[in-house]
């Protein structure tokens, strides 16, 4: 999916909602509606070139959705990557920005960006940003 259309976003609520509809797994779909949509929006606002989306289930009845953008910048206010504190909170004063990784933060059970190295035109490989939610936590 090109997220070269405002419409990424939406787009990617709808394969969510489908996907886990179809597999029985409601108790997830807001949430990861939501946590996947904000990854998106990052991906279209912040980035130019190819993005996609993959939902894959894990043992334990956990859910993993990887967001993968073709830009190796990891923005450097998000600290740590890994699983853990890797984002900060949201300035007080910028209420129109930060709130998406924010909620990736409070709200996923975990999370991790890194960027790749490699990629076409020596541009780099892009960076995948991933969130897991549901299931028991290992």
């Amino acid at each position: 999916m090109g997220w070269a259309a405002p419409r990424a976003a939406r787009i990617a609520r709808v394969t969510v909602r489908a996907i886990l509809t179809s597999h029985g797994r409601g108790e997830l779909l807001d949430l990861t509606e939501l946590l996947t949509s904000e990854l998106v929006c990052n991906a279209y606002r912040h980035t130019k070139g190819p993005s996609s989306v993959r939902l894959v289930a894990l043992h334990g009845g956990r859910l993993r959705v990887l967001v993968w953008d073709g830009s190796p910048y990891v923005e450097p206010s998000l600290g740590e990557v890994g699983d853990g504190p890797c984002v900060p909170s949201p300035p007080v004063s910028d209420v129109e920005r930060g709130r998406g990784l924010f909620l990736v933060r409070q709200c996923a059970d975990r999370r991790r960006c890194w960027p790749l190295e490699g990629g076409n035109l020596g541009r780099g490989g892009g960076k995948p940003m991933r969130f897991e939610v549901g299931g028991e936590v290992a």
